[in-house]
């Protein structure tokens, strides 16, 4: 057994453990990162947020093609199949995989790929993926980065060739003519637009009674509409009673009553942290019924010297602030300034179109008997989006009514996760610096996307001076 010693070990290389481990780096100390895929990149570069979003850009592509009164002459609508898609998605994916163990060299960060499980307070094993060499890593402390995994209820058959989870659906070989989509949260509703581009007739069923729930409520019922008008028929309120698979077809039996059956099932309910062969019994340590960490608002597990970030923590399950969250936990753990508990995270969904959020909903501020108003402006009356062709969409500010202090801001449509960091960057300013008359106050280039903060935050004090007065 080789034997390695460490000031840090991190275990998980996606995007918490790549900050977590580069930024002790930076302090000085030695780090070590252990990975159980093949490659650095972690669940983000490989199975998740990578992959859908490059996937959801091409067919993107396909619907401009398809909708473009400039390329019909060309000839008729043309339909890709799905592996043909997901391979120009694969190109990024090797991209970024290459770019991060850059990262890792520049660093001098070592990488060892194989199953980490803890010994002891001080000590990790790693044992290589084909099941061979052992290694053992001593350390002073350490960082759990080891993310999530989909979901898999004991009655449902994983193993058959016609369902999938959100990390499988990768893997698809052929192009289904209609799809179950079970489970309408964030990854659910991504997958539920991406098929409707490719084409494919899409059941969503939803076991709440709104998508999206957490959303304010007209940018969710945008969504539900332009789902629906894209051909996805959203079931809500519904849960599964019975799963059962032939060569054909898989049929879904709703305890309703209702009875679904589709080429294929993608299962995108709940995700479990990835936890189980941790070896976390052998430190103290305790997952949930979830497989994920408790930790304070510095990142500490309840073991001294061993902190966690990203998905095995639970919320906000972001790669955004996987990023933020990982960084911070090497801070604290190393003594650094550069601490910052991740609490103030926008939301970003890539539909199509997509959406993004940041600050408190109407719902919020009408429950907390808040005097607010509002500012909206639509992307069919903005220069840039009737330029571009993307003009489904708009952007919504809430703010103070008598202040002016901005409130929240939510953004539906194409770019809105670019789009929202100009709002959230004036609302995190100090003092009157954050109301909504800065957008009037300063000049934005026109034609822009960046305008809509302008037409909206005019309309919206007018409005809200009209009636002060």
């Amino acid at each position: 057994m080789a034997e390695y010693r460490y000031d840090i070990v991190v275990l998980g290389s996606g995007p918490a453990g790549e900050a977590a481990a580069i930024n002790a780096a930076k302090m000085g100390k030695k780090v070590a990162v252990v990975e159980n895929r093949e490659q650095v990149g972690g669940g983000c570069v490989h199975k998740g947020t990578i992959p859908s979003k490059a996937l959801r850009h091409e067919v993107k592509q396909i619907i401009h093609f398809n909708t473009n009164p400039m390329f019909r002459v060309i000839g008729e609508p043309k339909n890709f199949s799905f592996p043909k898609v997901m391979k120009a998605a694969a190109e990024v994916i090797a991209k970024q995989a290459m770019l991060r163990t850059q990262f890792y060299a520049r660093n001098r960060v070592d990488v060892f790929f194989g199953q980490a499980a803890f010994v002891d307070r001080n000590n990790i094993s790693v044992t290589s993926n084909n099941g061979g060499d052992v290694e053992n890593l001593e350390f002073d402390q350490a960082v759990i980065a080891t993310g999530s995994s989909p979901y898999e209820p004991a009655d449902v058959d994983f193993n058959h060739h016609r369902v999938y989870n959100s990390d499988t659906i990768l893997d698809l070989q052929h192009t289904p003519r209609n799809l179950i989509i079970y489970g309408a949260g964030v990854i659910g509703s991504e997958y539920a637009s991406i098929f409707a581009g490719l084409g494919v007739k899409v059941e969503l069923v939803d076991t709440r009674a709104n998508l999206l729930e957490f959303l304010d409520v007209e940018i969710s019922d945008a969504l539900s509409y332009h789902l629906r008008n894209n051909g996805v028929r959203i079931r809500h309120n519904e849960e599964y009673e019975k799963v059962t698979c032939d060569e054909q077809s898989v049929i879904m039996e709703l305890k309703s009553g209702k009875k679904l059956r589709a080429d294929a099932l993608l299962w995108c309910n709940g995700r479990t942290g990835n936890t189980a062969e941790l070896g976390l019994e052998n430190i103290g340590l305790k997952a949930n019924s979830r497989g994920q960490l408790e930790i304070d608002q510095r990142y500490n597990t309840a073991v001294p010297g061993i902190s966690a970030a990203g998905d095995v923590i639970g919320w906000p399950s972001l790669a955004s602030a996987a990023f933020d969250q990982g960084r911070s936990a090497a801070s604290d753990l190393t003594g650094g300034n550069d601490f910052r508990y991740v609490n103030d995270v926008p939301t970003g969904i890539y539909t199509i179109p997509e959406i993004s959020s940041i600050g408190a909903t109407e719902e919020q501020l009408t429950a907390a008997k808040v005097p607010y108003e509002v500012g909206q402006a639509f992307f069919k009356d903005i220069a840039r989006a009737q330029i571009s062709g993307e003009v489904v969409g708009m952007l919504k500010i809430l703010f103070h009514r008598e202040t002016f202090q901005i409130l929240g801001i939510h953004c539906f449509g194409d770019r809105a996760s670019e789009i929202i960091h100009i709002g959230q960057a004036i609302m995190n300013q100090e003092g009157s610096a954050n109301t909504i008359e800065y957008f009037v106050n300063h000049t934005f280039n026109f034609p822009t996307m960046a305008e809509a903060y302008r037409v909206a935050a005019q309309l919206g004090l007018n409005r809200a001076r009209f009636i002060n007065n």
